[in-house]
């Protein structure tokens, strides 16, 4: 029944029908890397043309393998493929979210897997990936598939590797695997990282100079920091400040801040046997600290909503605790939900000309201007509270003068 409502809700909000602000009816993005592997394929310079007009490619040479085959589809078969492809990904990122977290699969489980992706795409993160056809969703399936493994895995730490190598923030995973001790996971990372760059330099050589030594310090290309859906502290401090040049100290102490608290989180949702909640908090933290992140990077969020779901599922969950963490999903909902701003006249919304708007995301909500530090980053409060409540379930607790003992729940059973 959650899940029916779930999808009436989403037509409520965007009528799926509804020429190009429809949930399946825009897919710029998988547009754009269509148009750079086109690009390749017509002979060009991957990194000096202007896909579709006026966008960049901001991916590494080795994004491009991947995204041929869509190239050469339609347009339209193309984003039914991909569309398909990320409902996929998420019920496959849902069932292996609760296999970390101790639930072998089950048809019933399986259930909840379908209804949680309906429900899901109700959050902005989510629905703007499907809209704009993006790639987070498979990234993040890769980066769990790899390290959720088993720790003698050989291949640990490659496929995150990989990631990195298409798209740099997945980096910050090798800090975390440094931090935890897993230096077989962090030679793989290294392996594949690297070895994506030279795969890159032996298919497109000059492309892959270009981008290794100039394109990918160029933040920009990316979008501007004042940017509306920035969700990063330095695209916080840029609006806040309402300026496109925020103070590098500042946004620096930030960074430290958020990456010292998401980290520790980590290492003690790793200790405590939660490897998917440490994950979640890595991925959480990178897209807090990032130059620039789009609201649809924080997909982190689908596996941080299992994890709330499968403690209300547990029957050793205290009546206390599931009441917090029910109002705790609760609340993660509103602030991430696909909060639908209207604008009933013409627009320029990238590359066309509409004659209304339809944004979505609550950062897009500025009439209460004493509010503005918490909408116009609604994403960053979701990092914090998740952080601290991790750092206080799992923090270390001595119950004796010689016997270290830590409190909390959740992880692998």
């Amino acid at each position: 029944m959650l899940a029916l409502a779930a999808l009436w809700l989403q037509d409520v909000i965007v009528p799926y029908s509804m020429p190009f602000w429809g949930l399946f009816d825009n897919q710029l993005d998988l547009d754009v890397y269509r148009a750079g592997a086109q690009t390749v394929l017509d002979g060009k310079k991957l990194y000096d043309v202007k896909l579709l007009g006026q966008m960049d490619y901001t991916y590494a040479p080795i994004s491009i393998p991947f995204f041929i085959p869509f190239a050469l589809m339609s347009f339209d078969e193309a984003r039914i493929v991909w569309s398909v492809g990320i409902l996929v990904a998420l019920y496959l990122v849902i069932m292996l979210s609760f296999r970390s977290l101790g639930r072998p699969p089950s048809w019933r489980l399986r259930t909840i897997a379908v209804s949680l992706v309906a429900i899901v795409m109700l959050l902005e993160p989510v629905r703007t990936t499907i809209w704009y056809g993006q790639i987070n969703v498979f990234l993040m399936l890769l980066i769990l598939v790899d390290l959720t493994r088993d720790d003698d895995s050989r291949l640990r730490g490659v496929g995150t590797g990989l990631a990195a190598g298409i798209k740099m923030t997945p980096l910050i995973f090798g800090l975390y695997l440094v931090i935890v001790g897993r230096w077989r996971a962090v030679a793989g990372l290294a392996a594949g990282f690297v070895g994506s760059i030279v795969l890159g330099f032996v298919i497109m050589p000059k492309a892959a100079l270009k981008f290794w030594t100039a394109r990918i310090f160029d933040s920009n290309r990316v979008g501007s920091p004042q940017s509306v859906g920035n969700q990063s502290l330095r695209g916080w401090l840029a609006n806040i400040t309402d300026t496109d040049t925020p103070s590098t100290t500042i946004w620096l102490v930030l960074v430290l801040a958020a990456s010292g608290i998401g980290m520790y989180a980590a290492y003690l949702a790793h200790h405590r046997g939660n490897e998917l909640l440490a994950l979640t908090m890595v991925g959480m933290t990178g897209c807090a600290v990032s130059p620039m992140s789009w609201g649809h990077h924080w997909v982190w969020f689908v596996p941080l909503t299992v994890i709330g779901v499968d403690l209300l599922l547990r029957a050793d969950t205290s009546t206390r605790r599931r009441l917090l963490v029910a109002a705790g999903l609760v609340a993660m909902l509103l602030a991430a939900f696909s909060w639908r701003t209207h604008y009933d006249h013409a627009i320029w919304f990238v590359l066309r000309s509409v004659p209304d708007g339809y944004m979505i995301g609550l950062f897009f909500k500025t009439g209460i201007g004493w509010l503005q530090w918490f909408t116009i980053f609604p994403y960053g409060p979701i990092f914090a509270v998740s952080a601290v409540a991790t750092i206080i379930v799992y923090r270390p607790v001595r119950v004796g003068p010689d016997t270290p003992e830590r409190s909390g729940v959740g992880g692998r059973r």
